[in-house]
């Protein structure tokens, strides 16, 4: 069990000074001595009525532990078995939008295919830490590795082109994805790597950074998408209509092999989607090791139990308040 925002357990401390508050106001009516009152004995009424600021006070206190959001873990456990630390690098250049896919729906363009590739890879690789690094013209670090294969996916579904400057860094995007292994204690660590282009931005070059991973022991997979020639590419032309114009293809074939051989891995080329899900399907033969981590939890809100009493009490204050235990001035 846990607290989902303890600091707000805080306000518990204003309790007190409300108290004070409440007791401190002065009484409508004034008497300049009540001992005469003294010997009279307390009907039930004003005994009932002694309570209600308590009642107050403790719906107030429940209301605080509502927003501080109590769960309940469902399941807690560290998972051993037979897995891999996997970084993947996924293009995000404009180039990603060129048409020389297939999906069932029809043609599609090269990210669509790959985005539906990528979540049938990362669903049958259950006992795998999986990380995702998105470039364009610069890299940025999606999603952490992590066995939260359905947060990672989720992030994957987000991806666009025009989140960042055009442009394709292929070595930085590598370097990110190598830095982003660091600290794992798995034996075998790989980078899966897809890009459409050349290296044409960054601040790292591919063979620095495919230095630095051998280096490190890791394996890097490369993988060149699209068609060999010319591909649909679509634009909006002056009167918003969408038309299609050709693309040369320009894929660095040799540069990516160079990567992977540098690194102990192996470069694909994928011209279509059924080609690309080969791709992945050979890399998802990889050798495994031995990997602990723990499970991520699935927590139960049990806030309404504490915001639906607390809103009853103070409710059954203002009626008796306002009813059975008023007091006349």
């Amino acid at each position: 069990m846990r607290l989902r925002d303890p600091l707000l357990l805080l306000l518990l401390l204003a309790l007190p000074l409300m108290w004070r508050w409440a007791r401190s106001k002065p009484p409508a009516l004034q008497f300049s001595s009540l001992e005469l009152l003294a010997a009279v004995p307390r009907g039930a009424r004003a005994r009932w009525r002694a309570l209600l600021p308590w009642a107050r006070i403790a719906a107030l206190a429940l209301l605080v532990l509502a927003l501080a959001r109590p769960q309940l873990g469902r399941e807690e456990s560290v998972v051993r078995g037979e897995g891999i630390d996997i970084m993947l690098a996924v293009d995000l250049s404009s180039s990603m939008l060129a048409e020389d896919f297939t999906l069932e729906s029809g043609p599609a363009n090269r990210l669509d295919a790959v985005k539906e590739v990528v979540r049938t890879f990362v669903e049958n690789r259950d006992g795998d830490r999986i990380g995702l690094v998105l470039f364009a013209a610069r890299p940025y670090l999606q999603s952490p590795l992590t066995l939260d294969h359905g947060w990672l996916l989720a992030n994957l579904d987000r991806a666009e082109t025009g989140l960042i400057e055009d442009g394709t860094a292929v070595g930085s995007a590598l370097a990110t994805a190598v830095n982003a292994l660091e600290g794992s204690d798995s034996e075998s660590k790989i980078v899966i790597l897809l890009t459409d282009g050349q290296n044409n931005a960054g601040r790292v070059t591919p063979d620095a950074a495919a230095e630095a991973a051998a280096t490190l022991g890791y394996r890097v997979y490369t993988i060149g998408a699209g068609t060999r020639g010319v591909a649909r590419y679509p634009t909006t032309d002056f009167f918003g209509n969408k038309r299609y114009v050709p693309m040369q293809v320009d894929i660095d074939d040799a540069g990516l092999e160079r990567i992977a051989r540098a690194t102990g891995g192996k470069y694909f080329r994928a011209t279509d989607t059924e080609s690309l899900r080969q791709v992945y399907g050979e890399i998802d033969e990889l050798e495994t090791t031995e990997y602990e981590g723990l499970l991520y939890l699935d927590y139960h809100e049990l806030y309404p139990w504490l915001a639906l009493p607390a809103l009853l009490l103070l409710g059954l204050e203002v009626l008796l308040a306002e009813t059975w235990l008023r007091v006349l001035p």
